[in-house]
C-alpha cells in the first residue's frame, strides 16, 4: 500500500477507478431490470380425484337392446334394469366419480328415441361425457 508523504517533486501513479464503478452501477442497474421481467411458472395445486371411487377404470356402459313390439331393455354394465330405475341408480355410479364418461350401446334396430333418452338421463345423471359405441366395422367391406 503506497502512501503519498507530501510532494515530493515528482510524479505518482494511480489507478482512476471512477470509469470502473461507472461500469459497475450501469451493469447493476441491467441486472436489476432483467431479473424481473423473467418469466416464471405458476405455483398451481393439482386437484385430487376423492379417495371413495372404488372402480375408476371400469367404464359405465349403458346397453339397450332391441324387442320387436315392445320398448327396449336396459343393462348397465352387464346388470339388468328398468327404464325408471336408470336415473337413480346412474346418479348413484357417478356420485363419487372423478371421471363422468358414459358410454351408450345400442342393438342395430333400436329407435334412437330410446338412445336419445338415455343421453338425456345421462345428463340428468350430471355425466359430462356420453359416447356412442357403435359395432366395430371388418376389414374388407
Amino acid at each position: 500500500m503506497a502512501m503519498s508523504m507530501g510532494s515530493s517533486g515528482g510524479r505518482m501513479s494511480e489507478m482512476n477507478v471512477t470509469p470502473m464503478i461507472d461500469i459497475l452501477l450501469v451493469l447493476l442497474i441491467i441486472f436489476m431490470v432483467i431479473v424481473p421481467v423473467t418469466q416464471k411458472g405458476l405455483a398451481t395445486l393439482v386437484p385430487q380425484p376423492p379417495k371413495t371411487d372404488v372402480d375408476p377404470v371400469r367404464p359405465i356402459v349403458v346397453q339397450l337392446f332391441n324387442h320387436t313390439g315392445a320398448p327396449p331393455t336396459y343393462k348397465i354394465n352387464d346388470v339388468d334394469v328398468t327404464h325408471t330405475e336408470l336415473l337413480p341408480k346412474l346418479t348413484e355410479i357417478y356420485a363419487n366419480r372423478a371421471e363422468r364418461v358414459m358410454f351408450v350401446k345400442g342393438d342395430d334396430q333400436v329407435n334412437f328415441a330410446y338412445i336419445a333418452d338415455v343421453i338425456d338421463i345421462g345428463r340428468a345423471a350430471n355425466v359430462d361425457h356420453i359416447g356412442l359405441m357403435t359395432p366395430r366395422i371388418q376389414a374388407g367391406q
